[in-house]
């Protein structure tokens, strides 16, 4: 499962702050967090606490990481600055909405633009579709950040999470 590949390299690679506003997504990963005393999960109430997070997390030495879905990356893009203008290195997981069989249309603007917008922020980006990707795109990717002092959003794509399914 993809998302036991991502806490494996969150924790290779010593994230000790995982910030997230909760997901169906990444109900399993928040999970884990939540369950390994040496992360401390932060439920944050909007996305863009969570590169606050990010820049104090490094201004103490930690690293953290960033859960989030494809809409709340829209919420960030003023907070994005404080990553470049500080040279902070951030590791996004981005659950992807309005795509592949997605049945909100509110969802779909977002979904059709995210890449273009974290790139436009400056975060390298890289999508996963299948999850046997996952654990090389994920390994390479934490490296680049924390290592190359990057920014790096990881893009979970709809076919790799699942369809969302309306539940009346």
């Amino acid at each position: 499962m993809y998302s036991d590949h991502i806490f494996a390299h969150l924790k290779r690679v010593g994230v000790r702050q995982v910030g997230y506003v909760p997901d169906a997504g990444h109900t399993q990963l928040i999970q884990r967090c939540i369950d390994d005393t040496s992360i401390a999960d932060v439920v944050l109430t909007t996305e863009e606490e969570g590169v606050a997070l990010v820049v104090g997390a490094a201004c103490g030495g930690q690293r953290a990481a960033l859960l989030m879905q494809s809409s709340g990356v829209g919420n960030c893009v003023n907070m994005f600055s404080l990553l470049q203008g500080f040279g902070v290195p951030c590791l996004l997981f981005v659950t992807m909405r309005g795509e592949f069989g997605e049945f909100n249309p509110w969802q779909v603007p977002m979904g059709s633009i995210t890449d273009d917008v974290l790139s436009a922020c400056g975060f390298l980006t890289y999508r996963i579709e299948n999850d046997s990707d996952v654990d090389d795109i994920v390994g390479a990717a934490c490296d680049m950040a924390y290592e190359g002092q990057q920014r790096i959003a990881i893009l979970l794509s709809q076919r790799l999470i699942g369809r969302k399914q309306w539940v009346k």
